[in-house]
């Protein structure tokens, strides 16, 4: 049986609909646009005969372009959104616009404090439209039309989201901008901290998660006073602008923000005109070094993450250990950039059945739930072709996957991958001609397990001392001075310790983000979104009097 989109969308009704029954909650709209900030008529009817539109929004106002970017449906190849595109010829309302906003911000302690309060209100209101299960399934159904995955995994990102903004509701952001102050040398001298915004900025964020990533930076930007420009993958866009229209709706000033559509050309041209006080960027290693280079180091990043967890020697809980190892390698079907990428199994590991439960877990997940699906930007021939260079490695071998999808009609511009394990001996992958290889990241179904001996912890730390991206990490063991050991020498900024430890999912209740970079960012917290989206401002007031019978001094 083929997997099209028709039948899909029926599958994920009825699951959608065991999902609200459980939660004893009811729906009266499923499919139908809930509320009047959409545009989107029915998500489930988005097709090529009937496709969607997704416009650029500048100035307070929502525009068109002169040329459309056709995005196909990434389940069956139709042609089913239009994205009104903006060529490089096009951007200078974008460039006017971000020059119009001084450097002090929008608003800062000294200027316009009520917006604060302003946002403070936009937040609670969007955050309990977002929480409406009416909404909240249209975000999440259009989530998976775009970036197709479980509804678990979408509504969980919804409700990441939604949690966010009450985080940030009432007098929580102005907590934001709190300073602090120290007394001087004298009466009347006093030195106050201050956060202060950047003015104009950029945000430039990837297809995997289209809503929380966007939307978490963007209002953690706003926040702080600064007037930001939002460019999406295009691909997925249709959901933030779904979102932006929520806001407004919320009472969020239409001038406040840009978002555009268009190629990576069109937006460094866009950055290199307008020239923003700061930009933050999600995405590839590759283009994050390019933009730092070409913005002159004005540039946050959270880029890409070839993400470590070690089992330790204390074996435990084997089945828990097992689920949550293939939820962290192929859920999204591994799109995620704190998704596993390799495996470091202590000896004492290998006498269980663990791999053999990871393999029969991975093997449940099909393209008829979402479970398993497209890849956006990893075809099958480049993993297939990374894999068969692995197993040139001396004693590599496949312990699962290794096969495209069958049955389906995914175009092959996307991969379809079955979920795929490659064992690599821990001695070779430390020789110099196969390190880079081994740690390459594939964003995909795909991940490297090797295993170390009880004399090997220092061989282990040390592969993890090469590797160049230290995003997420895993250290799964109760055992104190074993995590004491392991944390103590590494690096990644967001790391789970523990025999509950993942590498996987970005709540809002906590950091998430690299380290050992200076131009890492982070998201979600209070502390990222004053990191990402303001500076230090320090003021001296100096209003005491002089002291009696003061002359000038002799200079110095």
């Amino acid at each position: 049986m083929r997997i099209t989109s028709p039948g899909l969308s029926q599958f994920l009704y009825r699951q959608t609909r065991f999902f609200r029954t459980s939660a004893s909650l009811r729906c009266e709209f499923p499919w139908e646009r809930p509320f009047d900030f959409s545009t989107v008529e029915a998500v489930d009817k988005i097709s090529g005969s009937k496709p969607a539109e997704v416009s650029n929004l500048v100035q307070g106002r929502w525009i068109g372009s002169s040329s459309w970017n056709t995005i196909l449906d990434p389940l069956n190849g139709e042609p089913f959104i239009k994205v009104a595109d903006v060529n490089e010829t096009e951007i200078d309302p974008f460039v006017d616009s971000l020059s119009k906003c001084p450097k002090h911000g929008l608003h800062n302690p000294f200027k316009s404090p009520e917006r604060y309060l302003l946002y403070g209100d936009v937040s609670s209101r969007a955050a309990t439209l977002l929480s409406m299960t009416g909404v909240s399934d249209f975000f999440a159904r259009l989530i998976q039309r775009v970036s197709p995955k479980s509804y678990q995994q979408a509504l969980a990102e919804v409700k990441v989201t939604a949690k966010f903004l009450k985080n940030f509701s009432g007098d929580q952001v102005r907590f934001l901008a709190r300073s602090f102050a120290v007394p001087g040398d004298h009466l009347g001298q006093q030195s106050h901290g201050f956060r202060w915004p950047y003015g104009p900025v950029a945000i430039i964020t990837p297809f995997n998660f289209p809503l929380e990533i966007p939307l978490l930076q963007l209002m953690g930007a706003l926040y702080m006073g600064n007037k930001p420009v939002l460019k999406v993958d295009s691909k997925v866009s249709i959901v933030m602008e779904q979102m932006i229209r929520l806001l407004h709706h919320c009472g969020l000033p239409l001038e406040d923000l840009d978002f555009i559509n268009c190629d990576g050309k069109t937006m460094n041209k866009l950055l290199i005109e307008a020239n923003p006080s700061m930009t933050l960027f999600t995405g590839s290693s590759r283009v994050a070094d390019k933009l730092a280079v070409d913005l002159k180091g004005r540039i946050k990043l959270e880029d890409a993450g070839f993400d470590w967890k070690i089992l330790g020697p204390d074996v435990q809980e084997e089945d828990y250990v097992a689920w949550v190892c293939d939820q962290d390698a192929y859920a999204c079907s591994g799109q995620k950039c704190s998704a596993q990428s390799i495996l470091f199994m202590h000896e004492n590991w290998s006498t269980t059945s663990l791999i053999s439960k990871i393999k029969n877990l991975a093997e449940r997940r099909k393209l008829t739930d979402l479970t398993i699906g497209p890849v956006l930007t990893v075809t099958n021939e480049v993993m297939l072709d990374h894999m068969n260079k692995l197993l040139k490695i001396p004693g590599s071998k496949l312990l699962f996957g290794g096969e495209p999808l069958k049955n389906h009609s995914i175009p092959p511009i996307y991969g379809a991958l079955k979920p795929t394990a490659v064992y690599i001996p821990l001695e070779e992958m430390m020789k110099d001609g196969n390190s880079e290889l081994v740690t390459k990241e594939i964003f995909g179904p795909f991940q490297i397990i090797t295993e170390y001996k009880r004399n090997q912890l220092s061989v282990v730390l040390d592969a993890l001392e090469r590797m160049h991206a230290h995003l997420t990490a895993a250290v799964v063991s109760n055992d104190p001075l074993f995590l004491q050991e392991v944390i103590g020498n590494t690096v990644n900024g967001t790391t789970y310790a523990g025999l509950r430890a993942r590498t996987t999912g970005a709540p809002q209740n906590h950091w998430f983000g690299p380290a050992g970079d200076p131009r890492g960012a982070g998201i979600g917290t209070p502390e990222a979104i004053k990191l990402v989206w303001s500076c230090h401002r320090e003021i001296i007031y100096d209003i005491g009097r002089l002291p009696l019978n003061w002359a000038t001094p002799q200079a110095t």
